[in-house]
């Protein structure tokens, strides 16, 4: 597994986002309704990917503590 996937989805939000920016033309408050949308769309992508690269490449390496020391 590798960080593809992080760039593959970023690209579909920026896709939405743009795709917002004409969706809400008939609304009453259209730029009230935009920065909403675009704003949770960010917000929510970039916590999964954080999530999802932190997990890729943790800083702190798990230890077993299972294992039996042969001395």
């Amino acid at each position: 597994m590798s960080g593809v996937l992080v760039f593959w989805i970023g690209v579909l939000i920026v896709g939405i986002c743009v795709g917002v920016m004409f969706a809400f033309k008939g609304m009453s408050d259209p730029t009230l309704w935009r920065t909403c949308t675009i704003l949770s769309l960010s917000c929510c992508y970039l916590m999964w990917a954080i999530t999802y690269i932190a997990q890729l490449h943790p800083i702190i390496v798990p230890k077993r503590d299972d294992l039996r020391i042969d001395l």
